[in-house]
């Protein structure tokens, strides 16, 4: 049993404190204090303690074309957290069309590989990382999901029980975010260039009240469905700050944790691949402050080497809360709020 019904609902919500490794703080400006490993020693206890929850725990990998790090990352919570311990129920990959092996190592290294035009295929088609991710609540069993990019390079099983252990530990946590140090061209840092340039300007400029979250944009997270059920997904990049938003306003800073992930070291994008990010964050920003942004794919005009004018499509468009989807309603027996 948790502080949460099983459509989300909590009866006490609040802007002023937000929770971080099982500890409140007044002033949401407050950074956390960094997560020490204690509980990662005794990983027969949070084990013990997700067993008296009567928990269930998915990790799950939206991924494309990451055949050089899928395998290492799946191939380390199987063995350490599914087989050494069973902390975790599953791994599940959800293949968003990579056209290299992917799918092939994930599933070698012991993954339940999906893809993700396969699952609830009677739906409109999407696109897009927040698409899979989307997907995945409906593909995944757990009552706990812990979702992992599958590009990082220095992956340990840490990663998951550090984002894990306030869920487990804290039944007032309902979504916690990791955070970390990102080394960057072979530097301690300079990585998290979009998360700089763009989101920490749109956070501060329109959500002062979530300026203590330190990686707003990390892609590893972990919460419980019967919050994530409730909250629409954003398709494309915009789904980390989007989901951060709508969290925080439904259920309240207190319901959001912060996990030590110590050091990412991941696939850093080239710069062209960078400003559609920045955009798609800016217009889920943007939208979620009520400024109308047309639902239609944005588009980013810039400029090649040769002065001539670029038209990059980006996805900004939004699925609805799983709950609202009649199959997933009937695959894990919700009923809609009258």
């Amino acid at each position: 049993m948790n502080a949460f019904g099983e459509d989300g609902s909590t009866s006490h919500r609040s802007s002023a404190a937000t929770t971080v490794s099982g500890r409140t703080g007044t002033h949401p400006d407050a950074y956390p204090a960094r997560m020490g490993g204690a509980f990662e020693a005794d990983v027969f206890a949070l084990t013990a303690a997700k067993r008296a929850a009567d928990l269930s725990v998915s990790v799950c990998l939206p991924a494309r074309d990451e055949e050089a790090t899928v395998g290492q990352i799946v191939a380390t919570v199987r063995r350490s957290l599914v087989e050494g311990v069973p902390l975790v129920d599953e791994v599940v990959v959800i293949d968003d069309g990579s056209v290299d092996t992917t799918a092939e190592v994930a599933a070698w290294e012991g993954a339940t590989v999906l893809p993700a035009a396969g699952i609830l295929p009677d739906l409109p088609p999407g696109s897009g990382k927040g698409n899979a991710l989307w997907k995945s609540l409906y593909a995944c069993s757990g009552d706990v999901i812990c979702w992992l990019d599958a590009d990082v390079r220095n992956f340990g099983a840490h990663f998951v029980t550090r984002l894990l252990h306030p869920l487990l530990t804290d039944p007032t946590v309902g979504f916690v975010k990791g955070y970390y140090r990102r080394p960057l061209h072979g530097e301690a840092t300079g990585g998290g260039r979009v998360t700089e340039l763009m989101a920490r300007p749109v956070i501060s400029a329109l959500f002062p009240h979530l300026a203590g979250i330190v990686q707003p944009l990390a892609g590893e997270y972990a919460g419980r469905r019967a919050l994530l059920e409730t909250v629409p997904f954003v398709e494309g990049w915009g789904v980390e700050i989007g989901l951060l938003i709508d969290l925080v306003a439904n259920f309240g800073l207190e319901a959001i944790a912060q996990a030590d992930l110590d050091v990412r070291d991941h696939r850093n994008r080239p710069l062209e691949e960078l400003g559609p990010q920045a955009m798609a964050i800016l217009v889920t920003g943007l939208r979620r402050a009520g400024v109308p942004v047309d639902k239609r794919l944005a588009e980013l005009v810039r400029y090649d080497d040769d002065q001539h004018a670029e038209r990059i499509g980006v996805e900004i468009r939004e699925r609805p809360p799983m709950v609202s989807v009649p199959a997933y309603r009937v695959k894990f027996g919700r009923e809609l709020s009258a």
